[in-house]
């Protein structure tokens, strides 16, 4: 495995650092104290930090780990960081290595020793006199090198292959001795060479036994090196790439700079001064095949640099020949190109790539287009959709900029000072962020670039940093980093996009623009249903501000009606009397919960009209109906009308959940599963992305996502299944997340603003008056029969209004406060439960209260009229 080894002289640097930060807590005082011992010396356990005498033990340990670790790194001035020395380890493996020589190669006398030498022989065979120049090399490696050890076991598998398959082979060499010749078996392979050697000779044959098991030996060793064999494949094959380029590229400058020595007879001779054109045709082409080779991508050359080379080879600047016609001085294949993406490179690395955006500014002029274009309503209404100048554009999007170029140096700093073979190959400028690629050597691994988050983060002086490995569709990784000279998107300039005017569906909205600089639009027709959330601030409410706004401009009433629940009151009341509410805006969070439930019942009748005459779909059902192929029954009184698109938008869920959390989820996830046939679809929003807010059920339900930037890693995952969202900027800066996409896209939210909003609220209030839904606020549920209050009327209302003010659900508090008994107060909670006041019992806890104080004499109320 491939590590980074540190400079010496930053390592001696850093151990000073420490070292003196130490020294000054001890004199201070003041300061917390740090624990920098080496983990070879965290090896105490409870039991002797409890008795003196295994702490002693422990802490002379530990010195003569660090004394005998030190003196083997002073060998070559070798310097490993104390957090990665396993000095411990090193000095047990050692004391193992010296006895283990001195009983085979000393012949260690006793019976300890004959005992350690039937042991071990018996495990490793013959094999077990070359056992103390293995350890000799594990200590090494374990006391200067402890970061190639990998992690805990990869040793003892690598070094157990080896020896299973080295072993093996002796065992089959001298015959495949069997355990009952147990002297025969410690001088081949021992037990382990017994094993591996019998289980391959007698499943297969010895012929086919001995290349798996050198095969297993190889396995091990590159196990213990921790260095692929493809990786140090690669590394030879770059190598010898790089010897053949070198040597060409000698070749091919002695060619192009050196003058031959001809004679005048054989070849004429070029005069530099006189035709400098001439040198200059023949100096370019060379450099440039040249350049191309060596280049990153082989597609963008700095010509800038070709051309101040070529005209350096010359031997003193030159003046224009008086028989050239003006504007003919620079020979073919010198000219400068005129393509924007060639000529923003210039002052970048060799190969850098500035990329261009995605797509073009929007003409202003152009007509924002008509969803369904009937502007002709039923009757003789005649609807005319707001102009397209009420959207005023945003700011001109510029694919370079000083402060992008300046953060490639800072990147390629970063990857320089830690040792990482990684270029920097290229950006693409969004409005809010820029996504840097990075393009790494032959056996750099991408976990090197993303642990530096906090580096970069430190280098570019912004907190703000996310990384994407890798990019979809490139062979790069994605440092997306903040622009400090951000730009606005505008709404207006989306809905003119090429993207925009090319979709008619009414229900096209304009979400803004992505890292790359294109137009990001979202069919909600197609999400179907999408849950939008955002801490405060993040730019939630500008995207439901843009969504309403985008459906106002591109869709009648006739195509879309609208359903706006505010439970804060403020966010959406400037759109209060638009032709495309279907009621008034919604603030009260029980009159929603019964909103959600109308919104069930049109479901549920649009199915049955769907499957009585025969559609999949209402927008075939509405085709239909529109071309008069649908007939209905004799005697039939009904006139059947194309079901308009619905879209209900809920501005803060949380408030609904805390309210009547059941009501809401069940009406919720009956729409959302059911209700993308019939036209209906949700957006809800919310600034709480908990479970108890976004429920598994919700979730399951909603497909597609929409998340800003959040507070905390726990919330992005609760509203994107995945990290990411605690990274970004806020003010629009969100990730789109729409169904059947594995990786969102990060987007940044088109802005409209308070007086674009206005102006286009009054143009269609201009065209058509408000018709609201009878029906919506219509009871649903029959009301409870009031035969379990009988005579207890007065008690309930006290009971009901003490609970309400307190907002205690609890049974005990009613038998002190009305001096009732345990059954009849148990009584009164019953009562209040079936008027929803209280949830149900949930063992010795206090009951929810799910009544707000602000509605308390409407429940008054409501118990009088019963009584």
């Amino acid at each position: 495995m491939a590590t980074r080894v540190s400079s010496p002289t930053r390592s001696r640097s850093s151990s000073a650092k420490k070292s003196s930060s130490r020294g000054s807590a001890r004199s201070g005082g003041s300061r917390k104290k740090t624990n920098s011992r080496p983990r070879s010396g965290r090896a105490s356990t409870s039991t002797s930090r409890e008795n003196p005498v295994a702490r002693a033990l422990a802490a002379t340990w530990s010195g003569i780990a660090h004394l005998v670790g030190g003196a083997v790194r002073r060998i070559g001035r070798r310097v490993v960081d104390p957090e990665r020395r396993r000095d411990g380890s090193g000095l047990l493996l050692l004391l193992i290595t010296l006895l283990v020589t001195i009983a085979f190669w000393f012949q260690l006398p006793g019976a300890f020793g004959h005992l350690i030498r039937v042991g071990i022989s018996t495990i490793f065979g013959s094999l077990s006199y070359a056992l103390p120049l293995f350890g000799v090399v594990m200590c090494w490696r374990t006391f200067r090198h402890p970061d190639r050890n990998g992690p805990t076991g990869r040793q003892l598998i690598g070094w157990s292959l080896l020896f299973l398959g080295v072993l093996g082979v002796v065992n089959i060499s001298d015959g495949l001795p069997r355990p009952d010749q147990m002297d025969r078996v410690r001088a081949a392979g021992g037990v382990l060479g017994f094993i591996s050697s019998s289980f391959f000779a007698d499943l297969l044959t010895v012929w086919a036994a001995v290349p798996l098991l050198i095969a297993l030996a190889g396995l091990g060793i590159v196990i213990i090196v921790g260095r692929p064999l493809l990786d140090s494949v690669a590394r030879l094959r770059t190598a010898r790439q790089q010897r053949i380029e070198s040597r060409q590229e000698e070749i091919e400058s002695r060619e192009a700079y050196e003058t031959p020595l001809l004679s005048d007879d054989d070849t004429p001779t070029l005069d530099m001064a006189a035709h400098p054109a001439n040198a200059v045709e023949e100096v370019v082409p060379r450099r440039k095949r040249r350049r191309s080779r060596s280049s990153r991508n082989d597609e963008v050359f700095d010509y800038d640099s070709l051309s101040s080379e070529a005209s350096s080879a010359t031997a003193q600047p030159s003046r224009p020949d008086p028989a050239q016609p003006t504007g003919t001085a620079q020979p073919t294949g010198t000219s400068q190109p005129t393509g924007n993406a060639e000529r923003t490179t210039a002052g970048l690395p060799q190969g850098f790539t500035v990329h261009e955006h995605a797509d073009p500014a929007p003409v202003e002029a152009d007509p924002i287009p008509a969803g369904g274009e009937q502007l002709q309503l039923s009757g003789d209404i005649s609807y005319t959709l707001p102009p397209a100048d009420l959207l005023v554009p945003g700011s001109v999007p510029k694919a370079r900029t000083e402060a992008s170029d300046a953060v490639v140096a800072k990147l390629q700093g970063v990857f320089s000072e830690f040792g990482i073979d990684a270029q920097v190959t290229g950006y693409s400028r969004g409005p809010t962020v820029t996504r840097y690629e990075v393009e790494l050597g032959a056996g750099i691994k991408v976990e090197k670039v993303t642990a530096l988050s906090r580096n970069i983060a430190y280098a570019v002086a912004s907190p703000d940093v996310r990384i994407l490995s890798p990019i979809p569709g490139k062979s790069a990784i994605g440092v997306e980093i903040p622009n400090t000279d951000k730009e606005v998107v505008s709404l207006g300039d989306v809905l003119r996009s090429p993207k925009a005017r090319n979709d008619h569906n009414p229900l096209v909205v304009g979400l803004g623009k992505d890292v790359e600089g294109g137009y990001v639009i979202a069919n909600v027709a197609k999400m179907p249903h999408l849950l939008v959330a955002g801490a405060t601030g993040s730019g939630k409410s500008s995207f439901v501000n843009s969504l309403i706004t985008s459906v106002m401009m591109r869709a009648t009433p006739e195509d879309v009606r609208m359903m706006l629940v505010d439970p804060k009151r403020v966010e959406l009341n400037q759109y209060e009397g638009i032709p495309h509410l279907v009621t008034p805006i919604i603030t009260s969070a029980k009159k929603a919960a019964e909103a959600l439930q109308w919104v069930v019942r049109e479901m549920d009748q649009r199915y049955d009209d769907l499957a009585a005459f025969g559609f999949r779909h209402v927008k075939d059902f509405n085709k239909a109906v529109r071309a008069g192929q649908v007939k209905l029954p004799e005697g039939s009184q009904r006139v059947l009308a194309p079901y308009p698109y619905l879209l209900v938008v809920v501005d803060e869920l949380a408030d609904l959940m805390l309210v009547a959390p059941r009501d809401v989820e069940d009406s919720i996830v009956r729409i959302t599963q059911l209700a993308r046939a019939a036209g209906i679809h949700l957006v809800l929003a919310t600034q709480r992305p908990s479970t108890d807010v976004v429920t598994g059920l919700i979730k399951a339900n909603v497909p597609s996502r929409l998340a800003f930037a959040t507070s905390s890693m726990t919330d992005s995952r609760v509203i994107l299944d995945q990290p990411g969202a605690e990274k970004l900027v806020g003010q629009g800066d969100g990730l789109f997340l729409p169904m059947g996409v594995s990786k969102p896209v990060r987007v940044q939210g088109s802005w409209v603003s308070d007086k674009e909003i206005h102006a286009v609220v009054e143009h269609v209030k201009e065209q058509m008056a408000a018709h609201y839904r009878d029906d919506v606020a219509a009871p649903v549920a029959e009301k409870a029969v009031a035969e379990d209050i009988g005579d207890d009327l007065e008690l309930v209302l006290e009971a009901a209004k003490l609970v309400v003010e307190l907002q205690l659900g609890s049974t005990s508090m009613l038998q002190r406060k009305l001096r009732v008994g345990f059954a009849k107060a148990g009584r009164l909670m019953d009562i209040l439960e079936t008027r929803q006041v209280v949830g149900p019992s949930e063992g010795s806890k206090p009951r929810d209260v799910l009544v707000k104080p602000d509605d308390l004499d409407d429940v008054l109320a409501n118990l009088q009229t019963e009584g």
